[in-house]
């Protein structure tokens, strides 16, 4: 007998966020090179094969929570049949997930990544500004579109949310105009409307 007994919610009880994702991946080694090496992430598991199951090769990874590690934020499991991969678009991709956001902890810690990834030689498919958040869009070796963000002030954007994710700037993708990061980002809603001009 449960200790509790819950009758049926009227509605679906919302869930506080995503946990994690798991990505099918052609090559588990190309894979792990790209979501440590260059996202970041640290390995934090790998799946024990175990009697009577086929054979899986799947690896688990997590960002860093204020100096902690999670269980995980990211898995992949190596699917040698993954399509290969093909540019990414925001639109009429090949890749079931579109693309993966990963909130950075920092304005700065952000343009340090923006830095990194150019210094790499990572091409950037789209770097725009939201009305929510400022972003950089890159494409993993699977051809998933990985995006990494920064989050805007709540108080930017909560009175309007609507507004805000359609509100977006284009900025260049190569060069020096890549890493900038503009913070006259508009406002959004009644504070917006009620801020005194300048």
């Amino acid at each position: 007998m449960p200790d509790h007994a819950f009758s049926a919610a009227p509605k679906a009880v919302s869930p506080v966020g995503v946990n994690h994702l798991v990505l099918n991946v052609r090559d588990i080694e190309e894979s792990h090179k790209f979501w440590t090496e260059i996202v970041g992430l640290t390995q934090v598991g790998e799946l024990h094969q175990r009697p009577g199951m086929p054979p899986v090769k799947m690896r688990f990874y997590s960002g860093n929570h204020d100096g902690k590690l999670t269980h995980h934020d990211i898995a992949i499991v190596e699917s040698p049949n993954v399509p290969p991969p093909s540019q990414w678009v925001l639109a009429d991709g090949h890749v079931a997930i579109n693309h993966v956001a990963l909130t950075m902890p920092s304005r700065e810690a952000w343009l340090q990544q923006l830095e990194f990834l150019q210094s790499r030689g990572v091409k950037f498919n789209w770097r725009v500004n939201h009305g929510v958040t400022h972003s950089v869009y890159i494409n993993d070796p699977n051809g998933y579109g990985v995006e990494f963000l920064y989050e805007l002030p709540r108080e930017m954007w909560e009175n309007d949310i609507d507004g805000a994710i359609n509100w977006l700037e284009n900025l260049p993708t190569e060069g020096p105009g890549a890493l900038l990061d503009r913070t006259d980002t508009p406002s959004f809603g009644e504070q917006a409307a009620a801020a005194p001009a300048e």
